[in-house]
């Protein structure tokens, strides 16, 4: 910052009066006293996060930006803050502290999208402020990312088929940090311990699905990791107990808590030391007065009801500054001549001839600036352009069979795309070869990876040949195998059957044996039984017969005994 340029405390750049956005002239005329290259912060948030204590931090102080520990949003607008860069000598921050969204006094959110669009269109490291964890509702919290392309155009007037790129809008969009406070959770998923950026990438998953509510979830994070490449995440413990957070400015760091000031500690150092100087579309590197053109220019547009224009915002800067040069460039002349010049001149030729010279060095000069400024231009664009390839490229995307061709067709659709860019200047074409043969040793490693890759590849095709005939002989005596057993199975069955049904035969002849031996031995034994009564019957006549002949002979002996008796 020039060292007239001493500000002590914040000041309302873009004021907020009833939804309408005015640039504050104060403000403005502190930027355009600032010479420097800038480096632009914002932080944008849901109000009563917090936002403007980090800002303060930013900026060294404990006090500065109005901390809001009530219910009601203090910050209105956007406030300006311009210090001296702490780790970029010649440089000036510029810290950018918006009012906080969400504020249900406002009614409607027109005027809090605006708010966004013009802090990620001025700065060049964009911090978004929110509590808690990164969950769905954190995500709605952020729809105004989803607005951008709703909000910005790239080109001054896009073919109507033609969608904007979103290549255009990455170019010129800053750096993404999303600051966590109050976060009380265990940095983990699926178990496994993360770092805070782990945890913003995991957080930023796509779900599979083709649903609205799919589609609902997979937008903002979409958004996030299109518009934004390179983010990052910090988290914040609570720093104090909550009933003294409204005294949060007046405390010292020891009567914080010790991991919530080292926190801090971290996200100022990554700030200072990572947020880069605001540039423009072809590197144009912005001060205090391009950045003064910027917030004009925006707010114009959006007061005539148009879309802010990046393209526009370049070419108003360029005209603004070219006409600068012209009448630096006559001061210049009128002085020079001026000096060197006795009128009256001794002839015409000498005043011609001190004319030409002065001419011709300014000639010189502007050739200079423009051969400078299309190599700028065109150096932006092959990055711009070719970034994307040269990740590709180191995530390995062409390291496989036929990835050489792959690479090659992509890069003369990247050298289409650079040519078709306009006002790149006489130095386009040797800025592009100088780029190409830059990366001549890693299009031949490419080269070199396909071929060893190809040639394996047919190796290992080879080997597949051998491994799926093996495979198909080993199936086929497996097949032979199975239907072998299947066979015996099927034998062991009938035989089984065969033997179940001569046990059953034998058994029904050994029944119908017994049957008839039962019989033959019913009637032998009832033939015996006949024939043993038979001769017991006459058996028992014979004794019959004996008894009757022994009872006769007894009568008649008792009759002569009883006779003989008498007789006595």
């Amino acid at each position: 910052m020039a060292p007239e340029i001493h500000m002590t405390g914040p000041m309302c750049l873009i004021e907020n009066t009833n939804g309408e956005l005015v640039a504050n002239p104060e403000a403005l005329k502190i930027l355009s006293a600032i010479t420097q290259p800038v480096v632009v912060v914002a932080i944008v948030g849901l109000y009563r996060t917090g936002k403007s204590y980090l800002m303060n931090k930013l900026a060294g102080k404990n006090k500065g930006f109005s901390l809001g520990s009530t219910v009601k949003s203090h910050t209105k607008g956007i406030w300006m803050w311009c210090v001296p860069h702490p780790k970029k000598p010649e440089h000036t921050l510029v810290l950018l502290d918006t009012e906080g969204l969400g504020d249900v006094k406002k009614g409607d959110n027109q005027n809090d999208s605006w708010i966004f669009t013009l802090a990620v269109l001025l700065s060049s490291t964009l911090v978004y402020n929110s509590m808690g964890t990164i969950n769905q509702q954190a995500m709605d919290q952020l729809y105004y990312v989803t607005e951008l392309t709703h909000r910005i155009r790239s080109k001054s007037s896009p073919d109507e088929n033609e969608n904007e790129d979103s290549a255009d809008f990455v170019s010129f969009f800053p750096d993404f940090v999303w600051t966590l406070r109050d976060f009380s959770l265990d940095l983990e998923a699926d178990g496994q311990p993360l770092t805070p950026d782990e945890y913003l990438e995991y957080s930023l998953k796509l779900t599979q699905g083709t649903s609205q509510k799919d589609k609902n979830f997979n937008l903002p994070r979409l958004c996030i990791r299109k518009f934004f490449p390179k983010k990052k995440c910090f988290v914040f413990d609570l720093p104090i107990h909550r009933r003294k957070l409204a005294q949060l400015e007046k405390l010292q760091d020891e009567e914080l808590d010790p991991e919530f000031v080292q926190q801090v500690a971290d996200f100022c150092s990554y700030i200072f030391s990572n947020s880069k100087t605001k540039t423009l579309s072809g590197g144009i590197k912005v001060n205090g007065p391009r950045l003064e053109s910027l917030v004009l220019t925006y707010i114009n547009a959006i007061s005539r009801g148009d879309l802010p224009c990046m393209e526009n915002a370049v070419l108003a800067l360029a005209q603004i500054e070219n006409s600068a040069a012209v009448q630096k460039a006559i001061a210049h002349y009128d002085q020079q001549m001026g000096q060197k010049v006795q009128l009256p001149a001794e002839t015409l030729q000498e005043l011609l001839d001190l004319h030409r010279a002065q001419l011709d060095k300014k000639r010189d000069d502007f050739c200079k600036q423009n051969q400078e400024a299309s190599s700028d231009r065109c150096s932006a664009l092959l990055q711009v352009i070719f970034s994307p390839l040269e990740e590709e490229v180191k995530a390995g995307i062409y390291s496989k069979p036929g990835g050489y061709c792959l690479f090659i067709q992509k890069l003369q659709d990247l050298e289409k795309k650079y040519y078709e860019e306009p006002r790149k200047g006489i130095q386009a074409e040797e800025i592009l070869q100088t780029y190409l043969k830059s990366k001549e040793s890693v299009t031949d490693a490419i080269l070199q990876t396909d071929q060893i890759l190809t040639e394996k590849e047919k190796e290992i095709e080879v080997e597949c040949v051998k491994a799926e005939s093996a495979q198909a002989s080993a199936k086929m005596v497996e097949e032979m195998q199975i239907k072998y057993q299947q066979m015996m199975e099927e034998k062991e069955k009938s035989y089984q059957e065969h033997v179940k049904q001569l046990t059953e035969k034998m058994e029904r002849e050994r029944a119908q044996l017994l049957e008839e031996q039962e019989k033959t031995l019913t009637s032998k034994l009832q033939e015996q039984a006949r024939v043993l009564k038979e001769r017991c019957q006459g058996e028992s006549t014979q004794l019959q017969n004996e008894i009757q002949k022994l009872q006769k002979t007894l009568k008649k002996k008792t009759k002569r005994y009883m006779s003989h008796k008498l007789k006595i």
